[in-house]
């Protein structure tokens, strides 16, 4: 029934799984014939503690019985202190509240176009970006996004993004020469474009090229932050500072939220008026971010990798598996057989897990039990051999 309404009356925009998930806990959920699967996906890693979490469901619930919504015309104590625990857990210096990754990144974008403004002149509006990459769905944010095939129905996009070969300074060095540049903007781990790592030799070199250059460096963690990459911010794995961090997903932990932390460079740049959103900073949605991140310490944090590496061990070298990329709780997999195989086969086990490319991909909940974590594994390696 469920899925002849959402036929009928829901935009034709995505190509659902056929399962309808009606309920859970922690990373077990149920659809509608109370069947159980284990959930590897987290709602492409948006439920960092897993379905309806008693902890932050009851920060929820608490807010929800004072205010719901504010609007940015008033203080609102929930958006204050989230705001005070990313900068202070991050060395940035401001936040600014939106709605979505997107909206994190169109936020990067203008704040790097107008510090380029301001300090070198109106022509130093280029961003570059990584090819592979993915940045969000708004014409900007698609223009940013280094893949053709995300920009083939939506010309005109916006202009002024270049791309670069990823783990190749020599490129970013050349389209600096070539553009007036006013940032660089990456992931530590591209996800959709794959779940590929950066090298983190490159990754430094960009960062000291960045400095010497007054480029500024925006971090995209719109999906490996948040704990996932075992470090609160995927950027924190190494020797690098942001001048920029975007995140969203598991910020909420189930709540629309999206976060652009400001560093020093840059945290003067935005003055009132400049940028707004009607529900950035939504009381409800802060309560439950603050609860989420006041969870994400060092003892979960090495949790994760721990699990990470007991993912990598497992699967290296496993029957039917080609390779396995990533960072953290946020792994590709890349299969013998289709992905899109396996991962319907996966579902008729029990087992959920989506895809990235041609990999399929695990975004499995931070605190994911070790016996349900090594169950799923199990499935996942007796599917993949096949």
């Amino acid at each position: 029934m469920i899925k002849e309404i959402d036929g009928k009356y829901v935009a034709n925009t995505y190509a659902r799984f056929p399962l309808t998930i009606v309920n859970g806990k922690g990373s077990l959920v149920y659809d509608e014939n109370g069947k159980e699967y284990i959930d590897l996906g987290t709602g492409i890693a948006v439920n960092t503690f897993g379905v309806s979490d008693d902890e932050w469901k009851n920060a929820v619930i608490e807010q929800l019985g004072r205010v719901q919504h504010t609007s940015n015309l008033y203080y609102s104590e929930p958006c204050a202190l989230l705001a005070k625990e990313l900068c202070e857990r991050t060395g940035m210096c401001k936040v600014f509240f939106s709605n979505s990754g997107a909206e994190a990144n169109e936020c990067a974008i203008k704040a790097a176009r107008k510090y380029g403004a301001d300090k070198k002149g109106r022509e130093y509006s280029t961003i570059i970006t990584l090819k592979n990459s993915f940045h969000g769905r708004t014409i900007t944010t698609l223009a940013a996004t280094g893949q053709d095939t995300f920009h083939n129905d939506f010309t005109p996009l916006t202009e002024g993004f270049v791309y670069a070969e990823p783990n190749n300074m020599d490129d970013i060095k050349k389209l600096c020469a070539e553009n007036k540049c006013c940032a660089v903007m990456f992931e530590v781990v591209q996800g959709e474009g794959g779940v590929n790592p950066l090298d983190a030799e490159y990754l430094s070199e960009l960062a000291e090229f960045a400095k010497e250059n007054d480029i500024l460096l925006i971090a995209d963690e719109v999906q490996i932050g948040n704990g996932r990459s075992g470090m609160l911010y995927g950027y924190m794995n190494f020797e690098i500072k942001p001048d920029i961090v975007s995140t969203a997903k598991g910020l909420g932990g189930g709540l629309p939220i999206g976060a652009t932390l400001l560093g020093e460079k840059v945290k003067d740049t935005y003055t009132p008026g400049l940028h707004g959103s009607t529900f950035g900073g939504n009381p409800i949605s802060c309560a439950g971010a603050l609860n989420i991140l006041s969870r994400i310490d060092d003892n979960l944090l090495l949790e994760v990798r721990e699990k990470s590496k007991y993912i990598f061990d497992e699967l290296c070298g496993a029957d039917g598996v080609v390779s396995v990329s990533g960072l953290g709780l946020m792994i590709g997999v890349e299969t013998v057989r289709p992905a899109g195989d396996v991962i319907a086969e996966c579902m008729e086990k029990g087992l959920l897990v989506i895809k990235a490319k041609q990999k399929v991909r695990m975004l499995p909940a931070l605190n994911i039990p070790m016996d349900e974590l090594k169950k799923a594994i199990n499935i996942f390696k007796e599917v993949c051999k096949k």
